[in-house]
């Protein structure tokens, strides 16, 4: 018999390849978070971590832009490296339970911000110490949930990068705190033979559902579909976060 939980993992799959499809990004979002609702968000992580690394590798190397935006960008992806394994710990250390919080809460805070679209700017001579901050800022967070997108990506769209730069430089930078979490999930011992088959079945899945988005993105405003997923990443992230609060007994 099929497992269900495999089943219930290609569909997860397939849903987060299918917004990253439509709107070009938010599959390790849209699968943390959803697996991280049956399971300890290390264990999601360690299952999204190879399909995440290997959807990214097309938008880090698919532009003419790499050297310049690792010129650019080399603090930023530095300290976020530094920043993902300073917290080593946060997987299997005694905060690991506030994990799936924090996941919640960074869902909410994530969607909120986008939704609201705001313009910030950095200054040319201020990008290489406040993308630092935001590097480092972003790997704790990684490190804990899995999730890289604050501060990193509102720092790199204030740099007033054109579409397609922009869109290579969350690439190289996913990619990069990614691969870096390979060593805390591998020092926590969760990249185990287990996660072979559930992360090669996503890894289909997510491609299944890339093509499915990008074919629906040509029929349907992208804008309309990112504003209705926002929206359900703000009701995901609240049940998360309320739901681990009421089983550790925090109210």
């Amino acid at each position: 018999m099929i497992d269900p939980i495999l089943i219930a993992i290609a569909l997860v799959f397939m849903l987060a390849g299918f917004v990253k499809g439509v709107i070009g990004m938010g599959l390790p979002t849209v699968a943390i978070g959803l697996l991280a609702t049956r399971m300890p968000p290390a264990h999601a992580i360690a299952i999204v971590i190879g399909p995440a690394i290997i959807t990214n590798l097309w938008q880090t190397f698919g532009g003419p832009y790499f050297f310049r935006i690792v010129r650019r960008l080399w603090p930023l992806l530095l300290a976020c490296c530094l920043g993902v394994w300073s917290g080593a710990d946060f997987l299997s250390g005694p905060f690991a339970p506030y994990g799936t919080i924090l996941l919640g809460l960074l869902l909410i805070v994530y969607s909120v911000i986008s939704l609201r679209r705001p313009q910030f700017h950095v200054a040319k001579g201020k990008e290489g110490w406040i993308g630092a901050i935001c590097g480092y800022l972003s790997g704790l967070i990684a490190a804990a949930t899995g999730v890289q997108v604050i501060p990193a990506m509102p720092f790199i769209h204030a740099l007033g990068m054109e579409r397609d730069e922009f869109i290579q430089a969350l690439g190289v930078f996913f990619t990069t705190s990614t691969v870096a979490m390979l060593f805390n999930l591998r020092s926590g011992g969760f990249l185990t033979a287990d996660i072979a088959l559930p992360a090669t079945l996503g890894l289909i899945a997510a491609l299944i559902g890339m093509y499915l988005g990008q074919v629906l993105r040509l029929r349907m405003p992208p804008e309309t579909f990112r504003r209705w997923f926002l929206y359900s990443m703000i009701a995901l992230g609240a049940y998360l976060a309320i739901d681990k609060i009421v089983q550790l007994n925090l109210i």
